[in-house]
């Protein structure tokens, strides 16, 4: 008889719930979170057996656990299981319960669990954004410091000149040791991610759709890279529409009877793409493929709505290159009319 497992993951520890293929419910049980404690509740059940859990904090553990051990992990939209959301007793035992009860019936959202060889590159790449976030963020509390005191220059705070510029400043104990440990913290970055980039530029080199991708205005190779981690295996998108909507950059539409209301984007989906492609964007629609659609868009609906409306043009045609590079089985970009 078939099984079918629901998993209510928590930080430190989760709840396992085993039903059977009548609707029975077989196991309920709260575990500490691991790969032994996990393994000693359905260690024993058949290779193939569907797991069911939540998209979680540090949930990374428990995809490796099931890939590893042969189980058909399938991953719950959080934001559309309303089963879970919507029930009157909500505890980790029924929220187990249920999430196995939905995969028996063939009722469960589910989101897109990238393979590993997909997680891997795009934790590199988060990684790094953050790193870069970060060093923005100690730049402005510099910029900050200083006005706060009355200073201010309008070349480079960040050049030799400006470093100079920065020392000979007369700023209270406080403020300069503010200053002194922020100019550390971000010459300590620097190598981290210039190690990085090396790194991600071996995998643009040995990837060709970085190639095809980088003929996109605004589309330099960690764009591409970006792009790539997060979309994943392109065939997973029927059309160029459904990978726009993937990505949130989509307007959301309420309709009754003969009363439709477009409102604004869905924000849903990867948020890491949908940035990465409005920075893109930010080059684009200035050049000569973009500029007149945007014009057009600005003059409509403002500048920004028509940053938003290149970057799904620019993904639009990603999609397609991708496309048609998977179909044809080819590494070379198209020519550029």
């Amino acid at each position: 008889m078939s099984v079918y497992v629901g998993i209510d993951v928590h930080r430190k520890r989760s709840q396992v719930a085993v039903v059977a293929e009548d609707g029975k419910v077989q196991l309920n049980k709260n575990v500490v979170n691991g790969s032994e404690p996990m393994l000693r509740l359905i260690g024993d059940l058949p290779s193939g057996t569907p797991v069911a859990f939540e998209a979680a904090f540090g949930g990374g553990w428990l995809i490796q656990l099931l890939e590893d051990y042969g189980f058909e992990a399938h991953l719950v939209h959080p934001l559309r299981c309303k089963a879970i959301a919507s029930a009157r007793l909500k505890n980790d035992k029924v929220d187990a319960a249920i999430l196995a009860q939905l995969l028996r019936a063939d009722l469960l959202p589910e989101a897109w669990i990238a393979p590993a060889d997909v997680r891997q590159p795009r934790a590199l790449l988060r990684h790094r954004v953050s790193l870069v976030l970060l060093g923005t963020q100690l730049r402005n509390r510099i910029h900050a410091v200083a006005a706060d005191h009355g200073y201010d220059r309008s070349a480079s705070y960040w050049t030799g000149p400006g470093r100079g510029w920065l020392t000979e400043l007369d700023l209270p104990a406080a403020s300069r040791e503010i200053v002194t440990d922020c100019l550390a913290v971000i010459d300590g970055l620097a190598p981290v991610i210039d190690r990085i980039d090396g790194e991600l530029h071996q995998h643009a080199k040995a990837d060709p759709r970085v190639k095809v991708l980088r003929t996109l205005p605004g589309v330099g190779e960690f764009t591409a890279l970006v792009m790539l981690a997060e979309i994943g295996d392109i065939s997973r998108f029927g059309s160029a529409r459904k990978l726009a909507s993937w990505a949130g950059l989509t307007p959301t539409v309420r309709g009754s009877d003969l009363t439709v209301r477009h409102g604004h984007i869905s924000k849903q989906g990867s948020a890491w793409l949908r940035w990465v492609m409005n920075q893109a964007a930010q080059t684009a629609k200035r050049s000569p493929e973009f500029a007149a659609a945007y014009a057009a868009i600005a003059k409509r609906r403002g500048r920004k709505i028509a940053t938003i409306a290149i970057s799904r043009k620019l993904l639009t045609r990603a999609y397609h290159l991708l496309a048609q590079m998977q179909a044809t089985g080819t590494a070379t970009p198209p020519q550029r009319p």
